[in-house]
């Protein structure tokens, strides 16, 4: 097991609301997926540091936005309940690999839904607002009332948050009593805004006794370095070590997203638990470096034959419209209006990606930086000129010799600039350039983050071919 003192994080990049099981000597984690499809993405680690991805859970679009996942494994299964689209869903699977089943909707509302077993074997689902409803045996189904069993912890108005949002219940057994660890303060807004509070009991009914030193995590000045800590899971060790798993942003690099951070917990003589971090919110150890989590952002599995782990489209509409063809991606052009991009996610202040484009037919192959619908910026290239886009309006289009091309994009710290290279093998730059930092949620809304974007529109195929993604900023 590594040694992990103070705050870590551990999958740098956009990786919200971690949910971390142990199973044995193995843990697993997977993560909300939004609108990106396929989701629900699995990793793997032995030593709570390395991580590495496996599958996904989800291979088409549910009808709604993934938020807030709880993956557990009981009796032999797992199981990942999840929110989208006003309801609440489970799939289960005998290896965290997959093949994972089809979703099974439990017609129930509210959202971040944590799952809980008593002594006798009855099974719950906790939610959002304090409300709790039983399952099934098999956990498939819900069998009663939903009952607001919790009202949260009340913490000073004079704090700066979202809004008070009692969310992420995740439920814990130890030495005779049931942990609920919750998220309040909302997840994004003021740096002040999101954490992690406590509560304990005897019985899944109550009464929940909040703990005497919440919030457990918090984000106390924006002067510090992860902002809106919150959303926590405890996960122990074989060796009986226990840590809470948690998301946060990055001072000054909302685009990137909520990044997951690990850091130790201590059980006091009365059977509370606390962080290590000081009254100021600074850990008594220091920051180990960022763990970018498998950085490597591979197109295509050849071996495989199947898109990298990292990749996925906006939405489902689009999960058909590609083939592998050697060791590249061919994407059907659709219109503009349809143009869900493949994605995958940054994980570094500065970065560099670059892409070989060829094109059939009255198409058109991009790459860019993309938010969500109507905030799409990049580079394309239609078999005849490169150009600059900025949604879908073209500029800057400058004629390409041979009939590929080269497109690269660099974020240096928000600033983008824009690069192609022909069949001359000269790079050449375009006036062209983006500032990015306002492209988050704060702003935007809908708690996404700035992705790297590769997408066809026209009419025809692109083929896409040999994609690089590098730290830093290289001509």
């Amino acid at each position: 097991m590594s040694q992990i003192h103070g705050i870590q994080a551990i999958l740098a990049g956009d990786y919200p609301d971690p949910s971390i099981v142990r199973v044995g000597l193995h843990y697993y984690m997977t993560h909300s997926s939004f609108h990106y499809t396929p989701g629900l993405l699995l990793w793997h680690s032995l030593n709570l540091i390395e991580w590495e991805p496996i599958g996904h859970a989800i291979s088409a679009y549910v009808g709604g936005s993934i938020m807030a996942p709880d993956l557990i494994y009981y009796e032999g299964l797992y199981y990942i309940y999840f929110p989208a689209g006003q309801t609440n869903w489970v799939v289960t699977a005998e290896n965290p690999a997959g093949p994972w089943s089809k979703p099974i909707d439990l017609k129930v509302g509210y959202i971040d839904p944590g799952h809980a077993v008593d002594l006798e074997g009855n099974r719950f689902l906790f939610l959002s607002d304090g409300y709790r409803i039983p399952l099934s045996k098999d956990g498939l189904s819900t069998t009663g009332e939903l009952t607001k069993v919790y009202e949260g912890w009340r913490y000073p108005k004079e704090w700066l948050t979202e809004g008070f949002y009692l969310e992420s219940p995740k439920l814990t057994f130890k030495d005779g009593y049931y942990y609920m660890t919750s998220a309040q303060g909302g997840t994004a807004g003021p740096a002040t805004s999101h954490m992690i509070v406590s509560a304990r009991s005897r019985s899944l009914e109550g009464p929940w006794e909040n703990s005497p030193h919440n919030p457990i995590v918090h984000t106390k000045h924006r002067k510090e370095r992860w902002w809106s800590k919150g959303h926590g899971t405890l996960v122990d060790t074989p060796e009986g070590n226990w840590f809470v798993v948690y998301h946060a942003y990055e001072k000054d690099y909302y685009t990137l997203g909520r990044q997951t951070l690990i850091e130790p917990i201590e059980w006091t003589a009365d059977g509370w638990f606390t962080t290590t971090a000081t009254e100021d919110g600074v850990s008594r150890a220091p920051e180990v470096a960022m763990h970018a989590g498998s950085a490597e952002r591979v197109l295509v599995h050849a071996d495989e034959e199947q898109l990298g782990f990292h990749w996925h489209f906006f939405g489902g509409e689009r999960i058909g419209n590609y083939t592998i063809q050697e060791n590249g991606f061919v994407l059907k052009a659709v219109s503009v209006e349809r143009s869900e991009p493949l994605l995958c996610i940054p994980v570094h202040h500065a970065y560099t990606a670059e892409v070989s484009v060829t094109v059939e037919g009255d198409a058109q192959g991009t790459l860019g930086l993309f938010y969500k619908p109507g905030f799409h910026y990049g580079i394309g290239f239609d078999g005849k000129e490169a150009f600059a886009f900025r949604n879908h309006i073209t500029s800057e289009r400058t004629a390409v010799s041979g009939g590929d091309v080269t497109l690269r994009i660099v974020n240096d710290k928000h600033q983008v600039s824009l690069y192609f290279r022909d069949s001359e093998e000269q790079w050449s730059k375009l006036d062209h350039g983006f500032e990015m930092s306002g492209y988050h949620h704060n702003v935007l809304g809908d708690f996404l983050s700035l992705r790297i974007a590769l997408n066809a529109t026209g009419e025809g195929k692109v083929y896409f071919n040999r994609f690089i993604y590098r730290e830093g900023f290289r001509l």
